[in-house]
This record gives structure tokens, C-alpha cells and sequence, in this order.
């Protein structure tokens, strides 16, 4: 019988975690671990480990995990129960475990590295996508509890819907904006139950509030993607569901972005192939998986991310440039092995970003601009939200 995660320990087993460390492999299974590891192959004492994409928060006390002070007594590293947490509100001064690493009252160890290999041939690339994406949308309806989806109409949380064909699904956005019309057409042609959140100012200065809270991020671009999700979220628990099913991951493993398509001739990367710049969209990930999971879990609810398997990451990492982004198709590779699985109207949509696609960046400008912050000034928004959130 397989080991049961601990509860110092999230997203899979200890024995699962003690194998990575030994063999040094970055993706063993599942979505991802972080927490604290009493007995480490080659360590002594305890350790805290947090997997190589950053799917689970974890966080420390600064002065616990600087070099200054690591090697203090036992008790005060790391370690100690009091001075690491999944939540930052827990402690007085949160930072992350770096991901990929390991942390022991001797400092932090990077350990696992993200595969950096030649890209497979595109035949067996995409059968390696295709059966990826199978086994992980396959285990979706053995999830505990009462689980639903997070839907904006778009291939990537059509893909998740589908893997749950009789979840509720859940869409956040302000009256006729881009992703609850979207939301509600591939519902309609996915015969999907939607509850459609919509959002108002009073909501939207209520999210931003519980956001900034949850996540410590004050800055309009994170605010403005994580409040969506949140109210879509805090509607689903008050339902009564326990895990929200996302479609992270997405974008930035299978070339979503327009970045991606042409970089050579993009300020936005530094890469000039498609593959370069994928990998640099992939590496903001550990902070965006942050924003996102922090702030559902403040929502009431625990997300659910099948995109961000293991086996679909690895599948996803081997893929040539043109199963990327190709002839100014986006997300090739993942709209192939979408084929079947959602209707076509799903699979070839073309989605905003979410703080556009629901209207909250737009509206948020409004609000700055209604108290005095005009679009002259340096980051007016930003400068709006530092003024709002100073009293909290």
C-alpha cells in the first residue's frame, strides 16, 4: 500500500520525496510537494523540501533560512514547527523556499533542476502530450470531496472541464466582458452546468482586500489575475465545493503567449527560438503558482491542477518549436490533444488574459482614476492600490 501524505508534508508521500532526493529526479510523479521532511537521504535531521516547479507554497522565516543565522541551536532553523508555515500569514516574516530546494539549519541546497534535454521528434512529442494529457484528466473524478471547475471558455479549462463531465463550473467577470461571454458559449456547446460570478466594485475592493492579504502581492498585474479567481472560487465553496479544478500551467508549458510566436523579433524574452522563450515563460511559473494557490486556499477552497502533472510537464518540456507555436497558432501540441475532447469552437478559441478578459484591470484603472489617480501619473493603479491597502 502506497504512503499517505504527512501533515507536514502536501501533495504526495514522504517515501515519494526521499526517492526524488536519492535518484536527483525533478519530476517523480504528481502535481508537485512541499513541507517538512524528517529523515532526508545523505541529510541529517530534518529538512523542508518544495518540488522544482513551486506547486505548493511553502514558507520560512527570513531569519530562520539566512546564512547568517542558519546553524543557529536547534529550535531556531528552519525546521522548527515555528519557523516555516504553508501559509506566509502565519509568519511574522514570510519568504519562500526557493524551488528545487531543499532547507536544513546548514542553508538552502538547490537540488532538482527542470529537464533541459533536445526536443523529441513531433510524432512521438505529441503522442507523449496526448497520453499525458490522458492519464492526467483520467484521475480528475477520483478526487476527494466535491469538485468543480474554474471555466473561462478557453481549450485549457475546456480540456479540465472535460475530465470532470459532471462538475459545476465557475466563471468571475463584470457585466459583458470577454470571458463570461466565452464561459457561456463553451458551456452551452459543452452541455456544461456555469455559474456565472458577477463581479462589481464593492466585490472587486472586498477581493482586492482579501487577496493582497492571502498573497502579500500588492501590485496591480497580480491583483488584477489573482481577484477573478478568488471570487470565482469563494462562490464555488459557498456551494459547497471543496477543490476547484484549474487550467495553470498552460500557457506557460505549451506556448501560449504571444511572446512565444515570433521571439527574435519580441522585446518581451530574451530568447530569438520558440522553445527559448517558453522556458522563460515556464520559469515564472513558481510565482505565479504562488499568487494563485494562496489565494484559492483563502477562498475556501484546495485547487486542483491537472496541466501541472508531472508526466504532462515532462511531456510538455520535450516538444519541438513547431508543436509550440507555429504559423501564429498558439499552443499547438495541447490543441491536438484537445481533438475530441471539446467541441472546436473550445479547442480553437482564442482567450484573453484573465485580467483583461473579465474587465478587473480595466476597472481597477477606473477606480484609480475616480479617487484622484490619473493615468498621467507613474503607475497610477499601483499608487490607487498602495493607498487603499495602507490601513490594512
Amino acid at each position: 500500500m502506497a504512503e499517505l501524505p504527512s501533515a507536514d508534508l502536501r501533495g504526495t508521500s514522504p517515501d515519494r520525496v526521499r526517492d526524488a532526493l536519492r535518484d536527483g529526479d525533478p519530476l517523480p510523479g504528481g502535481r508537485g510537494f512541499a513541507g517538512r521532511l524528517l529523515d532526508a537521504p545523505g541529510r541529517d535531521g530534518p529538512v523542508l523540501v518544495r518540488d522544482v516547479l513551486g506547486r505548493q507554497p511553502l514558507f520560512v522565516e527570513r531569519e530562520a533560512i539566512d546564512p547568517v543565522t542558519a546553524g543557529a541551536p536547534a529550535g531556531h532553523g528552519p525546521t522548527d514547527p515555528d519557523a516555516w508555515s504553508f501559509s506566509r500569514t502565519a509568519l511574522d516574516d514570510p519568504t519562500p523556499v526557493p524551488p528545487g530546494s531543499v532547507a536544513s539549519a546548514i542553508g538552502v541546497e538547490r537540488v532538482w533542476s527542470l529537464p533541459d534535454e533536445a526536443p523529441a521528434a513531433p510524432g512521438p512529442a505529441q503522442a507523449a502530450v496526448d497520453d499525458a494529457v490522458d492519464a492526467a484528466l483520467g484521475g480528475l473524478e477520483a478526487e476527494p470531496g466535491r469538485l468543480a471547475v474554474a471555466f473561462s471558455g478557453g481549450v485549457d479549462s475546456g480540456l479540465v472541464a472535460a475530465g470532470v463531465p459532471d462538475a459545476p463550473c465557475y466563471v468571475a467577470g463584470f457585466e459583458g466582458c470577454h470571458d463570461v461571454a466565452a464561459a457561456r458559449e463553451a458551456a452551452a456547446a459543452m452541455d456544461r452546468e456555469l455559474r456565472v460570478v458577477e463581479i462589481t466594485h464593492e466585490e472587486l475592493l472586498r477581493a482586492v482586500r482579501a487577496v493582497a492579504d492571502a498573497t502579500g502581492r500588492r501590485n496591480p498585474m497580480d491583483l488584477a489575475i489573482a481577484v477573478p479567481l478568488y471570487l470565482a472560487a469563494e462562490a464555488a465553496a459557498a456551494d459547497g465545493v471543496d477543490r476547484l479544478a484549474v487550467g495553470q500551467g498552460a500557457d506557460e508549458l505549451f506556448g501560449g503567449y504571444s511572446k512565444v510566436v515570433d521571439p527574435a523579433t519580441d522585446d518581451r524574452v530574451e530568447a530569438d527560438t520558440v522553445r527559448g522563450a517558453r522556458t522563460e515563460t515556464v520559469r515564472t511559473l513558481p510565482g505565479q503558482l504562488e499568487r494563485d494557490v494562496l489565494a484559492l486556499r483563502a477562498a475556501g477552497v484546495e485547487p486542483v491542477a491537472p496541466l501541472l502533472d508531472d508526466r504532462v510537464v515532462a511531456a510538455a518540456l520535450a516538444l519541438p518549436g513547431q508543436l509550440l507555436a507555429s504559423d501564429g497558432e498558439r499552443k499547438v501540441a495541447l490543441r491536438r490533444a484537445a481533438t475530441g475532447r471539446v467541441p472546436e469552437s473550445v479547442r480553437t478559441a482564442d482567450k484573453k488574459a484573465v485580467q483583461y478578459g473579465t474587465y478587473v484591470s480595466r476597472e481597477l484603472d477606473r477606480l484609480a482614476r475616480r479617487a484622484g489617480f490619473k493615468r498621467r501619473m507613474d503607475d497610477h493603479v499601483g499608487q490607487y492600490l498602495d493607498d487603499l491597502l495602507a490601513g490594512d
